[in-house]
């Protein structure tokens, strides 16, 4: 093989080092923005369940608020937004 030859191999040998080192960087790299979209994926989720679980909490404290004439709770939901005096009147009494 001439020196030309080798010169020419000894190139692309290097280059191909390179390529395969930048390589696993940008693996690497994709790995953990993965990771890091995952983590926020589960949170979402985790934040999903706990809006549910909220909006029921809210529910059974208005509907207790009402059925008991408890101000206390009745200013207490007013404070986070919840208003229950706005309440339709025409409504039928439960018995």
């Amino acid at each position: 093989m001439s020196k030309k030859g080798r010169i020419l191999l000894t190139s692309w040998a290097g280059l191909l080092v390179v390529l395969v080192v930048l390589n696993i960087l940008i693996t690497m790299g994709n790995q953990s923005v993965q990771a890091e979209f995952a983590e926020r994926q589960q949170e979402i989720a985790q934040t999903m369940e706990m809006e549910t679980l909220n909006r029921q909490l809210i529910t059974v404290l208005a509907n207790m608020a009402i059925k008991t004439n408890d101000e206390q709770l009745k200013k207490l939901l007013a404070e986070i937004g919840i208003n229950l005096d706005a309440a339709p009147e025409g409504a039928p009494a439960k018995k």
